[in-house]
């Protein structure tokens, strides 16, 4: 089931919260709706179950337009953070609850309900528990419960409001995993709510990247990490740093050090380079391609590389983060290196420059 969102809009009171967003979802896609607090992301997926209505614009599933379509009327499944689950029932009993209250002409037989929860519970692996009830669960198996029950009414669409996000650190992981393989196994078409960067980007098969009522961005998790559409994408994803500079004529300067741009830019003045700390080389040795000294700060071992949060020597006040990569002895604190930008986006305020590759410092 396909989902097409045309100029949508929405207010509560003189609050704009959505502005004009327009989204296509084919069909068996599974997307993420990625933003801070208050980019209108829930409101979003609101609007999509039914619980909320907009102001103007369409929504339409597989070509029919649902705006008017009540709630309970548009085979929508949906998973809340908290799992609000019926604390009286068992497992069981909570999976069957959708199916049981069905018309009585649409209900399937005892038999039948029996047969599809058996096979939820297999599915989301908690047949052994099938006879417990909520409070006798962990936090990641009430959560398998409340998507099981989501699914027994065999939804068009399956929507998840942070659906992991009361979860600890390690049971979000195992779960992504578990709902990116389950996804893989019904093709269902899902949309989920996160503010959660690394869980949007190892579950969905297309990020949307909100703020403030607008989206940023729509692409899959490489092409808004490798290639952010806006300054805000560039920032909100992962870590990257900025450094203030200026362009005269075809150089680019940073403190006292200044690079050739390799061509000439319209804009002339202040502007600001982001790099991600993988795009910063880094040398024991001062170089052309390593120029400017930097003090060790922290040190951060992740494995085959280290991490370090390092401190510009004259060149630059904010401290910077970079990779160090296949050195034999340890870094550590307090020690001087030399760096050098790579690929590097510059920013006049919100509009982005053309991007430049430092290859040597003049």
């Amino acid at each position: 089931m396909s989902i097409e969102i045309g100029n949508i809009n929405k207010s509560f009171g003189k609050t704009k919260v959505l502005n004009d967003i327009s989204l296509d979802i084919p069909s068996g896609q599974m997307v993420a709706l990625l933003g801070p607090s208050g980019s209108g992301k829930t409101t979003l997926l609101r609007i999509i179950a039914g619980l909320e209505n907009q102001n103007s614009g369409r929504l339409s599933f597989h070509g029919k337009d649902v705006s008017r379509v009540h709630a309970r009327d548009r085979q929508v499944g949906f998973v809340f953070q908290h799992y609000a689950l019926f604390r009286h029932m068992t497992v069981f009993d909570n999976i069957a609850f959708g199916l049981t209250v069905l018309p009585r002409r649409e209900r399937p037989s005892a038999a039948e309900i029996k047969q599809k929860v058996t096979r939820l519970l297999e599915m989301v692996q908690l047949s052994h528990l099938a006879g417990r009830f909520p409070a006798q669960l962990s936090g990641g198996q009430k959560q398998r419960v409340a998507l099981a029950r989501a699914l027994a009414v065999e939804p068009q669409i399956l929507l998840l409001d942070e659906p992991f996000g009361a979860l600890d650190a390690q049971v979000r992981k195992e779960l992504r995993r578990w709902l990116r393989q389950l996804h893989e196994e019904l093709k269902f078409t899902s949309v989920f709510v996160t503010h959660d960067q690394e869980e949007a980007m190892e579950v969905a098969d297309r990020v949307v990247v909100m703020s403030q009522g607008n989206i940023e961005q729509v692409g899959t998790p490489d092409e808004v990490w490798r290639d952010p559409a806006t300054r805000f994408v560039l920032e909100f994803l992962g870590e990257v740093n900025r450094f203030d500079g200026e362009i005269h004529g075809s150089q680019f300067h940073v403190g006292a050090h200044q690079w050739p741009l390799g061509y000439a830019s319209a804009h002339q003045g202040k502007v600001e380079l982001f790099l991600r700390p993988w795009e910063i080389d880094v040398s024991r040795q001062s170089s052309l391609q390593t120029p400017l000294p930097v003090q060790i700060l922290e040190v951060s071992p992740r494995g085959h590389y280290w991490q370090l949060v390092v401190q510009p020597a004259g060149w630059s006040s904010e401290p910077v983060t970079v990779v160090l990569e296949g050195e034999q002895s340890t870094p550590i604190r307090g020690e001087r290196l030399f760096v050098g930008l790579q690929q590097a986006r510059l920013y006049n305020g919100d509009t982005p420059l053309r991007p430049v590759a430092f290859a040597q410092s003049a």
